[in-house]
């Protein structure tokens, strides 16, 4: 059976390498483009060129940006007192998409877990105690996934910081708005009810 061309075959193990991209999306994502107008197709490989020559990390919070220190951290209306601690710079995208909170950041770059082989002393552990020392934070917000790594995570986090005098708090967990209740797992159950608020 006749296989694919060579540079077609790169282009799969390219797209292949995505995240929750299998072969099927590959070959579907590689036809599109073959399809599209050569532009479309540059302007994909200029746009990724440039991420990659642009975005790096903050050096204070450690999100994505093309300037150093970021937007959020030079802004001056950010309550400097809240920091919220978060896994990736992806997170701090869908905080700020909520339009809530109106403290800074933190990224990990990651949460612990040992079957990948991260330690804390591969996440940004070290660098969020040294700005808890150098800055005025009054309240650290742990933002990790109610996963077992983000719990390990959070819970590794809260003992560094509570001996530092600086309160912690985890986000809250339970229910999502239009779930059912026949559906959802005992634990979640169990986050909503203790973490209920009064009407």
């Amino acid at each position: 059976m006749a296989g694919f061309s060579p540079s077609f075959e790169r282009l799969l193990g390219e797209l292949e390498k995505l995240p929750g991209i299998g072969r099927k999306t590959a070959q579907r994502l590689a036809f599109h483009l073959l399809r599209a107008p050569e532009s479309d197709s540059r302007g994909l490989s200029e746009a990724l060129v440039e991420c990659r020559r642009n975005i790096r990390s903050c050096s204070r919070c450690f999100s994505i940006t093309e300037a150093d220190p970021c937007p959020i951290c030079e802004d001056a209306k950010r309550d400097g007192t809240l920091l919220c601690v978060v896994e990736q710079p992806s997170d701090v995208l869908a905080f700020e998409r909520a339009g809530e909170w109106r403290g800074r950041y933190h990224v990990l770059q990651g949460v612990i877990s040992p079957l990948e082989g991260m330690g804390p002393e591969d996440l940004k552990v070290r660098e969020l105690l040294v700005r808890l020392g150098a800055e005025s934070v009054r309240e650290v917000v742990i933002a990790t996934n109610p996963d077992l790594e983000g719990e390990a995570t959070s819970l590794y986090l809260a003992r560094l910081v509570k001996p530092l005098g600086v309160k912690v708090t985890r986000i809250a967990r339970g229910l999502p708005v239009g779930g059912d209740l026949e559906y959802a797992d005992q634990v979640t159950l169990s986050r909503s009810l203790s973490g209920r608020s009064e009407l």
